[in-house]
């Protein structure tokens, strides 16, 4: 057996649960999709009303729920009231990780009215915004004025603050890093109820290289300023096929962006944006993108394809045809382009509506997707979402470029899972050492993609039924979790946290740098009031005593900083 041959498995014994499953889409269709669009338009007409209102004004109801914040917090009582919590509703999160930790009795604070676009400063080139502003709703402010935030992650659902607190990425990270890194300030209300604004440079720099990763276990995120770009009115897109084993379609996506010659800081060598799907062992297609303007897009023989209808294909399966008819170029609408894999989830719709991807579906039907993850997350049932931890795979990894092949190998024979999503990232050298960071001495040794300030990542995602699930084999999605993040260990990756992990605490340290996170929940007093970013990514029921268990080890644990 070669090294990427996957191994032999024994066929599965059909289960109830895989009926359940098999006809999902009978409830999807009839119940989730109708309600999905019920409170997407909902949702919509909420946006159009805070749109409406003058940016003074949304500014006084944001500092009047900010006071309600502050209050809310120094009525908890430590001695009888629980961790702090946010009121939302443990289903709504965007993400396939179970928000058990809400199950353990908690303080709710409620968040729910922060979701307004509090200014666009257009000389400043700043977005103030508060979390849970969704990209949908910014991109529907900015993009009528040429602007648009550095990084705009692709699904309408996702939330500044989620994003900010978690992670996100775009096809322009290359340039602008992760989406936290385009932050500039972050306004927050810590445990003892006090309002700070952290920045890079001022009294609460450790605060501010602090937040990103940390889930919201340093303090409540109510507003954040967010650097925003010129853009232009289309994406020039150019599709480009590569074939060629998993080593080589690796190298033809580092070449679609990064110059050979380490010249990454050129824009006339690297595009505005990038992205490769890599749909099976030996075919990918690259995909690099610039802005350009109504006039350029409008010339005689450009072909404009507005993606944003919701009968065309679907982004994942229109990409795939440069396979066969091969290189092409296009020009899509910039607010279409920016949100391509909303309507199918990516490839995932294809798992949950088998036949939604079909004409007849999408030109019937295909207004309604897609459904929220927040409603399929709410009825799938403890059975069906088990069987997802067990079934599927939802994971990011986040390695440095130069290892790409090497993991799309290992991706290959341990788990077979087809399409995967290729997007690079700068993970840049900053003043401290952060929960990520690049590997040491990396701008010593320079790899395709590096620069002296920033190592070139790679958010290689795996979505998808395995292989062997698709092929009835035995599969433990768990023990592949496991040993995936034992491969990212060793080799300097990161996993996001809204995926589902099998981390024990020590290895979730060994992935993770705790110096910086550990010292700021000890000097903001997070410590006690916050449940801790280990407990609250762990996956299963975290128990109240082993929660206070945990908090007060770290209380008696001394901080090296206070030496």
């Amino acid at each position: 057996m070669s090294d990427l041959e996957a191994p032999l498995r024994p066929k599965r014994k059909t289960q109830l649960v895989d009926y359940f499953v098999q006809f999902r889409w009978i409830l999807v269709i009839f119940v989730v999709l109708p309600i999905s669009f019920t409170l997407y338009f909902l949702i919509y007409l909420g946006d159009i009303k805070s749109e409406r209102k003058s940016f003074k004004q949304r500014q006084k109801e944001h500092d009047e729920n900010v006071k309600k914040v502050v209050k809310r917090l120094k009525e908890r009582d430590p001695s009888k009231d629980g961790l702090v919590c946010t009121a939302r509703k443990p289903w709504i999160a965007v993400g396939m990780r179970n928000v058990d930790y809400k199950r353990a009795r908690h303080f709710e604070v409620d968040l729910a009215a922060f979701r307004n676009v509090l200014d666009i400063d257009k000389e400043r080139m700043i977005a103030r915004v508060e979390p849970l502003v969704s990209m949908g709703q910014i991109t529907r402010v900015t993009v009528p004025m040429n602007l648009a935030l550095a990084v705009v992650a692709e699904l309408d659902d996702l939330t500044v603050g989620g994003l900010i607190n978690g992670y996100g990425i775009e096809g322009s990270s290359h340039i602008y890093g992760l989406f936290s890194d385009t932050v500039v300030a972050y306004e927050i209300v810590l445990a003892d109820g006090s309002l700070v604004r952290a920045t890079k440079d001022n009294e609460y720099s450790d605060l501010f290289y602090a937040i990103p990763w940390s889930q919201g276990t340093l303090g409540l995120l109510v507003a954040a300023e967010i650097k925003l770009i010129p853009v232009k009115e289309y994406m020039t897109l150019t599709y480009k096929p590569v074939i060629g084993n998993l080593k080589e379609l690796a190298q033809g996506y580092m070449d679609s962006f990064s110059p050979r010659d380490l010249d990454q800081d050129n824009p006339a060598k690297v595009p505005d944006f990038v992205e490769t799907m890599v749909y099976s062992p030996t075919e990918a297609v690259c995909m690099t993108g610039r802005y350009a303007s109504k006039a350029e897009a409008k010339k005689k023989g450009n072909k404009i394809n507005e993606i944003g209808w919701w009968f065309k294909p679907w982004f994942y399966q229109h990409a795939q045809t440069a396979l066969k008819k091969g290189e092409f170029v296009e020009y899509i609408p910039t607010r279409q382009y920016y949100h391509r894999h909303t309507r199918c989830l990516y490839w995932e719709g294809k798992l949950i509506l088998p036949f939604a991807d079909q004409f007849w579906f999408r030109f019937l039907l295909g207004w309604l997707m897609p459904p929220k993850v927040s409603l399929l997350k709410a009825t799938q049932g403890e059975a069906i979402r088990n069987y997802y931890h067990d079934m599927h795979v939802i994971q990011d990894v986040l390695v440095p470029l130069y290892k790409v092949g090497d993991a799309l190998e290992w991706v290959h024979r341990e788990m077979e899972v087809y399409p995967i999503w290729l997007c690079p990232h700068r993970l840049y050298k900053l003043p401290v050492k952060t929960m990520v960071y690049p590997e040491p001495g990396f701008d010593q040794n320079l790899h395709q993609g590096d620069t002296t300030y920033a190592q070139m990542y790679t958010d290689i995602g795996v979505y998808y039924a395995p292989g062997p699930v698709l092929r009835g084999e035995e599969f433990d999605g768990a023990d592949a979790v496991r040993r995936l993040e034992n491969w990212m260990i060793e080799n300097h990756g990161f996993q996001p946290q809204y995926a589902v992990s099998e981390l024990t605490e020590k290895n979730f340290w060994r992935m993770f740098d705790a110096e910086l996170y550990e010292h700021c929940r000890r000097k903001y007093g997070a410590v006690g009031t916050f449940m801790s970013v280990y407990y609250k990514s762990k996956k299963g029921r975290k128990t109240e005593k082993e929660v206070q268990e945990a908090e007060q080890e770290t209380l008696e644990t001394p901080d090296a900083d206070a030496n």
